[in-house]
């Protein structure tokens, strides 16, 4: 029996030791395969409300505590200082040539309020801490030990490694790209929107952009723009700047940085390595220049083709794709993690219903999800993309974003507080499709939008300004629109930093609002109830509680 499992994963990132801790954790017998080591370099370090929102609950609907650990900044005394502390997403618009124009500027603030701010998360340490928690729960991980073949029969998986073979009941793929089911199955689809391809690595000697490019106050800025990650966007492509060392108790210097090109309108010099055109991209932008002048990578550079994928199935007889595995599209708005801690809430569920037979039929709408997840994933950036070519353009539609973003993390927090079991959770969020929250509204302006952006032709200034006009217009017959995103259509530069006002909660112009957002969002809850989960949610989540639930 002892190369005998219920469960096989391949991959140990996140989502392949999140799931591995819940299957374990409910008594399942799970091994994971995992061809490096841990520690290991690894991207996706920037959270976004969404994850970390999903981190909890895994954590409470599951039963691993641990799972929420990188939540939020109220963990750091518990997964210690190497990571920084994310307060916002910072965006600064560029054109070639140029100094960088302050009021092409924007910082959507993270509210600190009820759970305390985002984190960058230092991926060697929290992959290493998130195996060793599946470990703790009766997991066994096999480092350094990569999937040769695999082989699926009616009654089992084979696994076949260097050390013989493994024998499952059912096979959970995490392995990122290079899926190995992917490929045996010819699952790939390459068939997307978006098209980038990434340089990156973690560099020393980053200086806050303020240093080099006027002060926060210059720029209108609540924050410094070090204190949450930093996206340098300009036509055909962005670059990310996301630093450990942005607090007073940060053990780590390194700041991660990534720059993402469109190869249709950057193809890349194959002369040069990959450090080298990355010093010669930012020399066409002064600021980015100067902020990079005294930089040095302390890894070697990683450099990409083309990234994006997907796949045309997800799950087949006895396998799941999962996270990477499924697809991937783009590291800007850092929904990756999102799509793929989102897929392990919803299979996790269906494998723990399972006892030797899994059918087909228990996976759909967890493969429906996926997809979707994926495609709106897609379509997102793309326009994106799109919209940096004209500033006029990325100002009206950041708004879809953060609306987006909005109404997807009220969904999931309502969701995880009116859940007593994982399987409500599940019924409750399979309607997710990525941003809106499944709200058919947001599903209708976001798709009326998106064929705006698409059909925009670049070249025609009245063509441009018409579809600026068309989303602000669109924009603006949102009844349900929050208040500070109306401000931002309105030139506002960033969100507000304190969002804790009375009127709040007001019975139709409040947080709640009224009609089919309240009764989709809120169910049958009032104020009183929202207050009291708000309250609720603060103690429980507090540095003082955590820490006394720990010991």
């Amino acid at each position: 029996m002892s190369n005998k499992f219920d469960i096989a994963i391949i991959g140990s990132g996140i989502a392949g030791t999140c799931l591995a801790a819940i299957l374990a954790r409910q008594g399942k017998r799970v091994i994971v395969f995992e061809a490096k080591s841990h520690p290991r370099f690894a991207i996706g370090e920037s959270m976004i409300l969404e994850t970390s929102e999903t981190l909890r609950a895994l954590a409470e609907l599951y039963d691993v505590p641990e799972l929420a650990y990188y939540s939020s900044e109220n963990y750091l005394p518990l997964i210690g200082y190497s990571h920084g502390i994310k307060r916002h997403f910072s965006y600064l618009h560029h054109s070639s040539g140029e100094n960088q124009d302050i009021q092409k500027a924007f910082q959507a603030v993270i509210p600190k309020e009820p759970h305390g701010h985002e984190l960058h998360i230092y991926r060697q340490d929290s992959d290493y801490f998130l195996a060793s928690v599946a470990i703790s729960y009766g997991a066994t991980i096999k480092q350094n030990c990569p999937v040769t073949d695999i082989n699926i029969t009616d009654e089992n998986v084979q696994i076949e490694t260097h050390e013989g073979p493994y024998f499952a009941d059912f096979i959970v793929d995490s392995g990122g790209y290079k899926s190995i089911i992917a490929d045996k199955f010819g699952l790939r689809d390459y068939s997307l929107k978006t098209h980038s391809r990434g340089l990156f690595t973690h560099m020393i000697n980053v200086p806050d952009y303020h240093e080099v490019a006027g002060s926060k106050e210059k720029f209108g800025l609540p924050f410094s723009v070090a204190e949450g990650t930093l996206h340098h966007i300009f036509d055909g492509g962005w670059l990310w700047v996301i630093p450990f060392n942005n607090h007073a108790k940060s053990t780590n210097p390194l700041c991660s940085v990534g720059l993402m090109l469109d190869p249709r309108a950057h193809p890349e010099d194959a002369g040069l390595t990959a450090e080298q055109e990355f010093f010669n991209f930012v020399a066409k932008y002064p600021d980015m220049e100067r902020q990079f002048s005294n930089a040095k990578a302390v890894r070697p550079w990683t450099r990409s083709g083309r990234i994006q994928y997907g796949s045309k199935r997800i799950v087949g007889s006895r396998f799941a794709l999962l996270g990477h595995a499924a697809g991937f599209i783009d590291p800007l708005y850092s929904k990756g993690m999102y799509v793929s801690l989102g897929c392990v809430a919803q299979l996790a569920g269906p494998l723990l219903e399972c006892s030797e037979n899994y059918p087909l039929k228990l996976f759909e709408d967890y493969e429906a999800r996926t997809l979707k997840f994926v495609e709106a994933h897609d379509r997102l950036v793309a326009n994106s993309y799109k919209s940096f070519q004209d500033y006029r353009l990325w100002a009206v539609y950041k708004v879809l974003w953060l609306l987006g973003s909005y109404t997807e993390l009220v969904k999931l927090m309502n969701c995880r507080i009116q859940s007593g079991h994982w399987s409500e959770y599940i019924a409750q969020t399979k309607e997710l499709r990525l941003a809106g929250g499944g709200f058919a509204e947001f599903a209708q302006i976001s798709g009326q939008i998106d064929e705006i952006i698409e059909g925009v032709n670049l070249e025609s200034e009245a063509d441009v300004l018409s579809a600026v006009a068309g989303i602000e217009k669109a924009l603006r017959s949102i009844s349900w629109m929050p208040d500070a995103f109306n401000k931002v259509l309105d030139g506002a530069k960033y969100l507000p930093k304190n969002k804790l006002r009375w009127s709040l909660l007001q019975r139709k112009t409040g947080f709640m609002r009224d009609g089919t957002f309240r009764e989709h969002f809120f169910g049958a809850g009032n104020v009183p109830e929202l207050v009291a989960a708000f309250v609720d949610e603060k103690r429980r989540y507090s540095t003082a509680s955590l820490m006394r639930a720990r010991r």
